[in-house]
């Protein structure tokens, strides 16, 4: 009976052996069991994925390569635009800058014809709308010369004059100097330094007017002298005295069409 039941259980693992060779494919591999093919899946998984995120990379890639190259030749383009406008700046700049020197230049010889013809006007009519020098006054070159008729010591003459913006009577070079001699002038006070040492006279000279102005010092200007004009000659007296006044200031510019409103028409052209 016990023998019956091994040859029993020998045969029933026999019968599972050859189950199990079964299960094996004919080129002695082993058929992978469920385990083994659920791993086999996630690995194709993660495959997969990183195949997709590889495609996707060099997908974005190309894209940032093309936009990369795009924005290129957009800013070579803008650069393009940007250096043609600057030179076109420049040019018109250039252009502006001469222009602006003409016209300058072509002002300033309209002003030059404008106050020539002013002077000839003011010979002819004294006074003339055109005279860039206060009425009754003495136009020469770019100064005017007021006299005033009435006597003042050396002090109220200068601060006369200085409240108008003038000076008193001087003389900077020799043409000036000649025309102050044709005017014919007597005791008029002139704008040379007060002295402490007295001289009689001497004659008018425009080097006389190279030193400094009259500075305020601790000496009484009232036992001082101060020179006035006679004529050719400068004589000298006490700065108390009383003299007549000359103011000499700066003419300004001749209006343009205050002379050529005055013109003939057609004389211009």
């Amino acid at each position: 009976m016990s023998e019956e039941i091994v040859y029993a259980d020998l045969k029933f693992q026999d019968s599972d052996k050859k189950e199990e060779s079964q299960k094996s494919d004919k080129c002695g591999r082993k058929v992978p069991s469920a385990g083994s093919y659920s791993q086999h899946k996630t690995v194709l998984i993660l495959i997969l994925l990183c195949l997709l995120l590889f495609i996707g990379v060099v997908a974005l890639g190309c894209i940032f390569y093309t936009t990369l190259e795009t924005e290129m030749i957009k800013s070579n383009q803008l650069q393009r635009v940007k250096e043609e406008l600057q030179e076109n700046v420049s040019l018109q700049l250039m252009h502006n800058l001469n222009n602006s020197k003409k016209i300058k230049t072509l002002s300033a010889m309209l002003q030059n014809i404008a106050t020539q013809l002013c002077q000839e006007l003011s010979k002819k009519e004294p006074g003339h709308k055109c005279k860039p020098c206060p009425k009754a006054s003495d136009w020469y070159k770019d100064s005017c010369y007021s006299r005033f008729q009435k006597y003042a010591t050396w002090q109220e003459s200068v601060e006369f004059c200085s409240a108008r913006n003038a000076s008193l009577l001087k003389v900077k070079n020799k043409d000036e100097l000649e025309f102050i001699k044709s005017k014919e002038l007597y005791n008029y006070w002139l704008a040379l330094p007060p002295s402490k040492m007295y001289r009689s006279y001497e004659l008018l000279s425009e080097k006389m007017f190279l030193s400094e102005g009259f500075k305020r010092s601790t000496y009484d200007i009232t036992k001082m002298s101060c020179g006035f004009i006679r004529g050719e000659y400068v004589y000298y007296t006490n700065c108390d005295e009383e003299k007549y006044t000359m103011c000499e200031e700066t003419a300004s510019k001749v209006q343009v069409e205050s002379v050529l409103s005055d013109l003939p028409e057609g004389s211009i052209l």
